[in-house]
């Protein structure tokens, strides 16, 4: 492993360590650790000759000037409860060492203040700032946590992105066993998967579990579970789909009663936002035609209906450009897990890298990354840069 890899490595070990709950990486918007990460940060922007502020939104911005149009990289700085060390931050981190190499270039590296959702149960409030697509709801949900965290949420037009801005970069992890199974360091991201949330409840009817016969009952929960081995067989058979349905809300809920009533979410994603689409009218089909056949009623709502977002195809190519001259093999691949990419990709021209996650895990203690692909990535961003100046 590299000197610089490892410095990276250690540098996300100790942004870890600021937690709002002691043995656990636990930070979230403007929570007061944010504090030490920007201080932590700041100072290593500082120290290789960038300007550092704090926008609006709690977002930290380094910025230094240099040859040709401005390049953003970014990612967020919040974490989930009992996070790894890696989501969000390393690519910061990234960020800050190719500012330092990469000295001629126009560079503004940007620590996202949230992303995750879990302190106003609204994401990506850091990157919505950054193009102006902050509504006014969700800023008076974050003003009071902004103005204690000392920041004036009256400035937020002044968290735009500058002008002069041509393209966006970001790293990240995969949070995915993708890469580890082809035994590549880094991929190449092309879009960032559609996704669909649904609940789905099944409507039958609570009775005796010891005197109702069997060939007489409405039972919810029976009709529930074959739609949900419906929903992983329709998945299985479509290439790139991926559905889950990850929540179960069982009424009464008891061990001697039928069950009368049971909600289940569903989550579907694909690239393919018409093939995503398909696949969640098949699924509706298939639960209505399941309720009917066993006697119990089936009815659904659609909270999100989130569009996939395509990476820049030119920087795309850029980046596989640079992942070849680097050395390295180009696997092409869609992120199935939300970013700040996705938010700014509509604005600027944004591009995507991940790095291989060991073990394919994420959002856990057991999060890790090897030193060998944090080497191959920053030499891929030097290459980037280069290519795109």
């Amino acid at each position: 492993m590299s000197n610089r890899a490892q410095r990276l490595i250690d540098c996300c070990r100790t942004l870890a360590a600021f937690t709002e709950e002691p043995g656990r990486t636990t930070r979230t918007f403007l929570s007061p650790p944010m504090v030490d990460v920007h201080r932590h940060l700041g100072s290593l922007m500082s120290s290789i000759g960038m300007h550092v502020t704090v926008d609006a939104v709690g977002n930290l911005r380094g910025v230094r000037m240099g040859e040709g149009p401005r390049l953003i990289i970014g990612s967020h700085l919040d974490t989930v409860p009992n996070a790894g060390a890696f989501d969000g931050v390393l690519g910061v981190v990234i960020g800050i060492a190719l500012a330092e190499t990469a000295s001629r270039h126009s560079i503004e590296v940007i620590g996202f203040s949230e992303e995750e959702g879990v302190r106003l149960g609204v994401p990506f409030i850091g990157s919505r700032a950054l193009v102006g697509t902050l509504d006014a709801a969700t800023l008076a949900l974050a003003e009071p946590y902004i103005r204690q965290f000392g920041l004036n949420p009256e400035n937020i037009a002044e968290a735009h992105f500058a002008p002069e801005t041509a393209a966006y970069l970001e790293f990240h992890i995969e949070q995915g066993p993708v890469l580890e199974s082809l035994h590549l360091p880094l991929g190449v991201v092309d879009a960032i998967a559609g996704q669909s949330r649904l609940e789905v409840t099944f409507e039958g009817q609570a009775n005796h579990a010891g005197t109702t016969p069997m060939p007489l009952r409405r039972d919810a929960l029976v009709a529930a579970a074959q739609w949900i081995v419906r929903v992983e067989q329709l998945a299985l058979a479509h290439d790139l789909l991926v559905a889950t349905t990850g929540r179960v809300q069982i009424e009464p809920n008891a061990t001697n009663v039928v069950p009368g009533r049971v909600t289940v979410s569903l989550d579907v994603r694909h690239r393919c936002d018409e093939n995503r689409q398909a696949a969640v009218r098949q699924l509706i089909a298939a639960a209505s035609k399941i309720a009917s056949r066993r006697g119990v009623k089936m009815h659904h709502q659609q909270p999100l209906d989130q569009p996939a977002v395509p990476m820049n195809v030119g920087l795309r190519e850029h980046l596989a450009t640079a992942v070849k001259s680097a050395g390295y093999p180009v696997h092409y691949m869609s992120s199935g897990a939300g970013h700040d990419a996705m938010i700014v990709a509509p604005h600027i021209p944004s591009a995507m890298l991940f790095l291989r996650s060991p073990g394919g895990i994420s959002h856990s203690p057991d999060e890790d990354v090897l030193g060998e692909d944090v080497e191959a990535a920053i030499t891929v961003g030097e290459r980037f840069l280069c290519l795109t100046s």
